[in-house]
């Protein structure tokens, strides 16, 4: 009597667009799928199910969404069972629309209900139609969800989600819903879980991560989040994305500044330089404040490499409100800028503004603007040619240098390095190196390593395993509800 052979496991594949809170729920989606029984897909291979996790910051996002579901629609047609579920903000905005627009797609879950994503598969094929699930509130945070990370050394933890501003370019608060933040003793239990696993460096993440603890109403919540995360002995490095400059206060940078662990990283996004403009914005700052933050941080951290955002072109913008940012850009003197022509996003204030500006008028400031900030970056870097660097060595960045025997990794300030290949470093591996040359975007330093550190992650690295975190949950799930941070011991 023969032996029926056990069916291989359903493989998946999860593709992600847009910002690291994206990059987040992925990794939750993938802990999801594996906890489900499915397996990863192998490079090159078509997969059962394709997730896409979608973006909806951007005019194109459309474009891009309904373009890749073109081309998948052959490969499910020649692969019975194939699966095709979209999530994420784009997910959220058109609900329905995407399986009237794409009717072989599978399954539709919006920002709120990452978690409904395998019992929605099932169901889809029990039912053998589309099933659509969009959740208007959060019912659990996204971290307590298992996860399946793509780093063994760096980790990202959620502190917050949604938004309570109303940016009028932005249509994320209508997606992600009014802010919601984590109780403390949770985050920073999830963040001991990482270090447990051998991550050396966490990003905190949030729509505006230093507004954490308006939900409970403790205005000092994120500095206080920042030095009880800096007591986790063998976290090295905490970063955190991205602080709004209306609610930046001088408590958390004496925290950035008194906290080893914490990077002397900035991202602070300026959207634009002209009062004017931020105005019709609904920025709550101004250019005076913004310089102001951005001279107290340095004072206090003058290593501080500062990042920003910057959009070209909002509607009404004149040539004298586009110089107005070119001087702020001068006087901040960023290490690096995020630019971006101005795009329409149906269903904000700003698509229905007058004053929409020709193409060719945006595209030639933004030209400006990134010829500037190239130039400011270029010479930022080259200050730093003979400084010593400790570099978290990366993975999969830098490869264009491995023909060069290079390897890259990121300094504390968040620069990628290119640093002479040697011999048994792996990737989450620590390594201290002099930098030699400068460009723009990126430092090299070619010359031997002052020294070398092998980790736990390196080991994982080297043996090339997938990390898996549990959702971490004191209890049950809860929003908004806070805990006294917990004394965490160590250097």
């Amino acid at each position: 009597m023969g032996t029926e052979l056990e069916a291989p496991p359903r493989t998946y594949r999860v593709r992600t667009y847009g910002c690291q809170m994206n990059v987040h729920d992925s990794e939750r989606l993938s802990g999801l799928l594996e906890a489900a029984g499915y397996s990863a897909a192998a490079e090159g291979d078509d997969a059962d199910v394709v997730v896409l996790n979608t973006c909806a910051v951007r005019e194109n996002a459309d474009n891009r969404l309904y373009g890749n579901l073109g081309h998948l629609r052959p490969v499910k047609d020649a692969r019975p069972g194939m699966q095709i579920a979209v999530g994420g903000c784009l997910a959220q905005k058109d609900r329905g629309e995407i399986v009237r627009r794409a009717p072989w797609v599978d399954v539709v879950f919006g920002t709120h209900n990452v978690g409904s994503l395998p019992a929605l598969l099932e169901r889809a094929r029990h039912n053998e139609e589309a099933q659509v699930e969009i959740a208007e509130a959060l019912e659990v945070f996204p971290s307590t969800l298992p996860a399946k990370r793509d780093s063994a050394y760096a980790g990202w933890v959620s502190i917050s989600v949604g938004c309570n501003n109303t940016c009028t370019f932005c249509i994320v608060p209508a997606l992600r819903g009014k802010e919601k933040d984590r109780r403390p003793g949770e985050i920073l239990a999830e963040v001991q879980a990482l270090v447990d696993q051998g991550v050396l460096e966490v990003t905190l993440l949030g729509q505006n991560v230093n507004s954490y603890g308006s939900d409970f109403g403790d205005r000092g919540a994120f500095a206080d989040l920042l030095r009880a995360t800096g007591r986790i002995e063998g976290l090295e490095r905490i970063r955190f994305t991205s602080p709004h400059p209306a609610m930046f206060t001088d408590d958390v940078i004496a925290a950035m500044a008194e906290t080893p662990a914490v990077c002397h990283q900035l991202h602070m996004p300026l959207q634009s330089g002209s009062d004017d403009v931020l105005k019709r914005m609904r920025r709550a700052y101004r250019q005076e404040r913004y310089l102001g933050i951005i001279d107290r941080v340095r004072a206090a951290m003058p290593d501080a490499a500062i990042t920003t955002d910057i959009i070209v072109g909002f509607p009404g913008e004149t040539e004298a409100d586009f110089q107005q940012t070119l001087e702020v850009v001068r006087a901040a003197r960023f290490s690096s800028a995020f630019t971006f022509q101005y795009s329409k996003r149906p269903g904000t204030p700003a698509a229905e503004m007058e004053g929409q500006l020709p193409k060719e008028v945006v595209q030639e400031r933004y030209l400006r603007l990134t010829a500037l900030q190239d130039e400011i970056s270029w010479e930022e870097n080259r200050r730093l040619v003979g400084r010593e660097v400790e570099l978290l060595v990366a993975a999969g960045e830098g490869s264009k240098d491995a023909a060069r025997g290079r390897l890259s990794g990121r300094g504390r300030d968040g620069r990628l390095v290119h640093f002479t290949h040697a011999q048994g470093v792996r990737a989450g591996d620590v390594v201290e190196t002099v930098v030699t040359e400068a460009a723009p975007h990126h430092l090299i330093a070619d010359g031997p390593l002052l020294s070398h550190r092998r980790t736990r992650a390196g080991d994982a690295s080297e043996a090339g395993t997938r990390p898996t975190t549990p959702g971490v949950s004191l209890g049950m799930p809860q929003i908004g509800v806070p805990a006294p941070l917990p004394v965490v011991t160590g250097c």
